[in-house]
């Protein structure tokens, strides 16, 4: 029977070049804030925009690996329901009828 592939784990290099391009993005884009030529409260107002699409990413995130994780989870569950029919069945018993 197949059985489900586990889920790759993210390497320790990639993990790293994630974090590192999230950190630059993050620094490059208040720092382009703060640089712009306006008053503090657009200033302010750009900020705090970044800062919610930054939390509200992470959320995202977090929901589609919780989907994912579950989705996974139920076809295993699935696959061992089916597994345990299977070994229960008997393809003789109503053959003698």
């Amino acid at each position: 029977m197949d059985k489900p592939t586990p889920a790759t784990k993210t390497t320790t290099a990639f993990y790293a070049q994630s974090a590192a391009a999230f950190a630059i993005s993050l620094m490059t884009m208040l720092i382009a804030i703060y640089y712009l030529p306006y008053e503090p409260w657009p200033k302010a107002f750009l900020a705090l925009g970044t800062l919610f699409l930054v939390t509200s990413s992470f959320s995202l995130a977090k929901c589609v690996r919780d989907a994912q994780e579950n989705q996974y989870v139920v076809s295993r569950l699935d696959q061992a329901r089916v597994d345990r029919i299977l070994a229960e069945h008997d393809p003789w018993k109503d053959v003698a009828s």
